[in-house]
């Protein structure tokens, strides 16, 4: 395969790692040197003997450094033919000179939102416009011409020049795929970055999903395997997404996070946030099996675990408040055995504990999760040949907005507990039932085909727990039959959304029973 030399190269980075070696290493192998601004002085500044593009093409950088590099005389060089007569010709005419390698990583639009949304006054400066299109032309033309995007790419060109002389078209056109590729990226970005912008300034009943929904994501891991150990499987983080997700979590401590640990990690962090400071969430299989609020965390800890203790061996917990040393030392106690566990931050003295006291000390996942939490984002499901797309149901519910529909109304303290019901009641799989009392779960019916079943599953978890407990349906009652089943069993209240077609005869079981019983007005299906 030919080999294509490499004469001049122009150098315009923002990620300035690894540049000055790169270009020691391109300047001994007699390449020439272009360049503008802070890169341009970097490499002064190392000794190195550069051109300033503004020198070569006769006009300086202007309107704030908006312009620099936008001019035939670099744009020809890049997509000059080499190969063909009146592209040559045209370049002697008007004084262009080949480049032969682009080395550009562009502005850092992508770093800035992944903090938070920039104003629109900083992110447009922030978009870089001269360093994309000579990536596109260098890498249209990478017959004859190499790119580099990417700090990684630096050693293996600097070594095909000093061993070939040059590049081979196979080594350029894989670096034109990872430009094409790098370019697309920050489009996505910028674009993702200009839609939440305007559809921040309309209204929700005005709001729309978009015609057209452009995904840039990065791959953050590879994963031993998928759901199971003959599916394939990565962690991908959105190249927009913010610092603060848990896909950008920092693994404190354990194992390699699995397929089915990042779901269930997903899961119970969604599910702690939607709790009452302190809250803690125990996952099992993609549904909470316990979850509890209480005045210290050690003691929502506890809770939390006693929801379903069996079901509880071997889960993921998630958290809104430090885990403190207290919470370590209840799940260290013997019989117990966690996962993994997503929390704002943890003690020295809980990564302590939970580091060296149980016998899984090794190898539990501890993940440490920024506070911003998701927001407001878009959820895509796959289907065959394309994807579902809806806005995410993580907004909070209007609590004032709730109606109880019958004679009984609940007391203060059956209210907090349909509260924290309610709240918990979401993150259950459909058909979801839950059972609360005292600030925690106490039974879960999950991902029943019939609500009749999902509530005597709830009912049999709970046990002795039941008398007195509330319930929460995400959805509303059909029949009376399950409303008359919680109440035997010793339920005290329900709260649910409502707008079945018998919700005359569901309240008129719930007066008769003397059991108060809320309207939501809001359904929570998960699927």
């Amino acid at each position: 395969m030919s080999t294509q030399p490499i004469k001049q190269a122009l150098l315009s980075v923002s990620d300035k790692t690894g540049l000055v070696d790169f270009a020691k290493r391109l300047a001994a192998a007699g390449v020439g040197l272009l360049s503008t601004g802070g890169t341009r002085r970097a490499l002064e500044e190392a000794g190195l003997a550069v051109r300033d593009v503004a020198d070569y093409t006769g006009y300086p950088e202007m309107m704030d450094g908006r312009v620099k590099t936008l001019h035939p005389r670099v744009h020809g060089g890049l997509l000059a033919r080499r190969d063909n007569p009146g592209d040559m010709g045209s370049a002697r005419d008007h004084g262009i000179e080949p480049i032969d390698l682009v080395v550009v990583n562009l502005y850092p639009f992508r770093e800035a939102i992944a903090a938070g949304d920039p104003p629109v006054e900083k992110a447009i400066e922030l978009i870089d416009i001269g360093g994309p299109s000579m990536v596109r032309s260098a890498a249209k033309n990478h017959a004859f011409v190499a790119v580099a995007t990417d700090t990684s790419q630096y050693d293996q060109i600097a070594g095909a020049l000093e061993s070939a002389g040059g590049t081979t078209l196979d080594h350029r056109r894989r670096l034109a795929a990872a430009a094409f590729k790098h370019t697309a990226e920050y489009d996505a970005a910028i674009a993702g970055y200009f839609s939440r912008q305007t559809a921040a300034t309309e209204s929700i009943d005005r709001a729309e999903l978009p015609d057209r929904v452009t995904l840039s994501l990065v791959k953050r891991a590879p994963l031993r395997y998928g759901e199971n150990p003959h599916q394939q499987a990565a962690l991908y983080a959105l190249a927009d997404a913010p610092a603060d997700s848990l896909v950008y979590g920092e693994q404190l401590h354990g194992k390699e996070l699995s397929y089915n640990n990042w779901l269930d990690l997903d899961a119970a962090w969604a599910a702690a946030q939607s709790l009452p400071t302190p809250g803690v969430a125990v996952l099992k299989h993609n549904n909470p099996c316990g979850a509890a609020t209480a005045a210290t965390v050690g003691e929502a800890t506890r809770l939390a675990w006693e929801g379903d203790p069996v079901s509880a061996f071997g889960s993921i917990l998630g958290f809104n408040a430090e885990v403190d040393a207290a919470a370590a030392e209840c799940l260290s106690e013997p019989g117990k055995f966690v996962e993994a566990i997503a929390a704002p931050g943890f003690s020295d003295e809980a990564v302590e504990i939970l580091t060296t006291k149980p016998k899984w000390r090794n190898n539990v996942r501890l993940v440490r999760v920024g506070a911003g939490g998701a927001g407001d984002r878009l959820v895509l499901r796959a289907v065959d040949g394309g994807y579902l797309a809806q806005t995410a149901d993580n907004g909070p519910d209007e609590v004032d907005a709730w109606e109880c529909v019958t004679e009984p109304r609940p007391t203060d303290e059956q209210m907090a507990d349909l509260r924290f019901a309610w709240a918990a009641c979401r993150h259950v799989k459909s058909n979801a039932i839950v059972l609360a009392r005292g600030g925690m779960l106490v039974g879960v019916g999950a991902g029943q085909m019939s609500r009749v079943d999902s509530t005597e599953i709830a009912i049999r978890k709970a046990g002795d727990r039941v008398a007195g407990s509330v319930l929460a349906s995400d959805a509303f009652f059909p029949f009376d039959d399950s409303v008359l089943s919680a109440h035997e069993a010793g339920v005290a209240a329900i709260v649910q959304p409502g707008g079945s077609k018998r919700d005359a005869e569901v309240i008129d079981a719930c007066n008769r029973c003397g059991m108060p019983m809320l309207f939501t007005g809001r359904r929570h299906f998960r699927h």
